[in-house]
């Protein structure tokens, strides 16, 4: 049963007017209530695989062993959804709440200290008008809803303060983009800054495009500073039907994945131009930071190298990075240079303002490919100029559409000599840019510039130094005719301004007399 295109939209105007009157901030309810989103699809899915389960020969239902299993989260009875829709009148939900969330973490080790256990800060009539809300989900949708759900909660928290926005919570259309481009098909997926876990779900959500079990395919390790962003990636893993590695430390400082040359794929979104770390600690790191340790007071260029050398040898890496790192000057330039010659550089994108919720400046997708150092593509990097290419969302707000994003990545896999993709609609834009159906240049979109191009550019990995301008229409007219249409509107306001000047000078002289 397919749910209509404003489901999730519905839920979210419920569920705010549940909670206008509540005296919580955002960041104290953003958590409790995507864990009642979470505990439903928990419930639905062990019901679906009890009924699978089901057999007139057995006389038990499965047991814990057989749902881990098959990936899927033991509900035990106090946990049940249906039951606590049924608690009677004046019954203290709150504390139901907190025992089933208990409960859960009990059977579900992977969640131990995860779940919030905190409803009591609730009113009954919110908590109740909540659990109402989403028990009325359909049983019988197709697809991952709860996992659309769970995202449009999570999308629409981000601009309410949780963890500042854009620090726990990468714009979706963004991370697809990366994750488009960097192909995750399989192996070990690693995000030392994962904040909510994004680029792990938008992974697996590649991955079943491409007819693939995402839990067979890649294993996931995460990195979060920060407990309660934790707990929300934890959370959004489960409710994918995923699981991971995922710690709570500081990648400046931990290494708690031994990281170095472990992982096929690298993706995140880092705090950008962060200040304050403490660069002492970290100078005779060489391993992971290769390149050597910028003298400025800057983090962009630490997250670079740990993104880089994270990477196995035929690693790629997809990432966020403030503009000013494709130009940055001084010890940034060096390093810049050296990780450039070490041939690891693949694709550069730059996108317009606004994608992000607390960020309006521009941002430059950045992609490595350790690989290609010894293919065809081992001298050249990939510009694409997408800051002409959005949807507008809001006056605040712009993102990708899913064609947008098959088109941009299409650029990158013909770049690569890979079959271009048409799951979201890009065949006839594809086909518009390059007749050929292959890649060229093309002004204004895209360039593959060679080492020495990039050299003689100063090494800046800036795409509107590389790309250029679009080429522009010829226009079709008589240039001495409308030169002859120009020099007479000229004439007209020159005439018109004599006439504004007299009359000026007339009134001046009119007020001169008077005083």
């Amino acid at each position: 049963m397919p749910l209509p295109a404003d489901f999730e939209a519905r839920l979210w105007a419920a569920a705010d007017q549940l909670w206008t009157n509540s005296s919580l901030q955002p960041s104290e309810y953003a958590t409790p209530v995507l864990a009642l989103i979470f505990l439903k699809y928990a419930d639905h899915r062990f019901a679906e695989a009890e009924k699978k389960r089901a057999s007139p020969r057995r006389r038990r239902g499965a047991g814990r062993d057989d749902h881990r299993a098959e990936g899927v989260l033991f509900v035990p009875e106090e946990a049940r959804f249906g039951r606590l829709l049924e608690l009677p009148a004046g019954a203290d939900i709150g504390e139901a709440l907190d025992d089933a969330m208990s409960a859960i973490e009990a059977e579900n080790e992977h969640l131990k200290d995860v779940l919030p256990k905190a409803y009591g800060r609730f009113d009954a009539k919110t908590l109740r008008g909540l659990l109402e809300l989403f028990g009325a989900i359909p049983a019988s949708v197709e697809g991952d809803v709860f996992g659309r759900i769970y995202e449009y909660f999570l999308g629409n928290f981000a601009p309410r303060a949780l963890q500042k926005g854009g620090e726990y919570f990468t714009p979706y259309s963004v991370v697809r983009l990366i994750v488009a481009i960097v192909e995750p098909y399989r192996g070990r997926v690693y995000d030392p800054c994962c904040g909510s876990g994004g680029m792990f779900v938008q992974s697996a959500s590649f991955i079943a495009e491409h007819r693939e079990r995402a839990a067979e395919e890649i294993s996931i390790y995460g990195v979060e500073k920060t407990a309660q962003t934790l707990r929300l990636a934890r959370m959004n893993l489960a409710v994918h039907g995923l699981s991971g590695d995922i710690r709570e430390a500081n990648t400046y400082y931990e290494d708690v994945h031994e990281q170095v040359g472990r992982f096929d794929y690298v993706m995140a979104n880092p705090p950008f131009n962060q200040n304050a770390v403490d660069r002492e600690r970290l100078k005779d790191d060489t391993r992971r930071f290769p390149f050597g340790v910028p003298s400025v007071d800057n983090a962009n260029y630490l997250w670079i190298q740990l993104f880089y050398s994270a990477l196995c040898a035929t690693g790629r890496a997809g990432f966020v990075m403030a503009n000013s790192a494709s130009d940055s000057r001084g010890s940034e330039l060096e390093i810049r240079r050296r990780l450039i010659q070490a041939g690891a550089v693949d694709v550069i994108v730059s996108l317009s303002e606004s994608f992000f919720y607390t960020v309006t400046l521009p941002v430059t997708l950045w992609f490595l490919d350790k690989g290609k150092a010894k293919g065809a593509r081992k001298d050249k990097v990939l510009f694409i100029d997408a800051r002409h290419i959005y949807r507008q969302v809001d006056r605040a707000h712009r993102e990708l559409t899913a064609e947008q994003i098959e088109f941009l990545a299409n650029i990158v896999r013909l770049y690569r000599g890979e079959e271009p993709e048409s799951l979201h609609g890009s065949r006839k834009l594809v086909k518009q840019t390059f007749a050929k159906g292959r890649y060229a240049d093309v002004p204004g979109l895209c360039k593959a510039a060679t080492l020495a191009e990039i050299e003689a550019q100063g090494f800046s990995l800036n795409p509107g130094r590389y790309v250029g301008a679009a080429d522009r229409a010829v226009e079709d007219f008589d240039f001495k005719e409308r030169l002859e249409q120009l020099n007479e509107e000229l004439e007209r306001l020159n005439v018109e301004a004599r006439g504004l000047e007299a009359r000026i000078a007339d009134n001046v002289a009119a007020l001169l007399e008077t005083g």
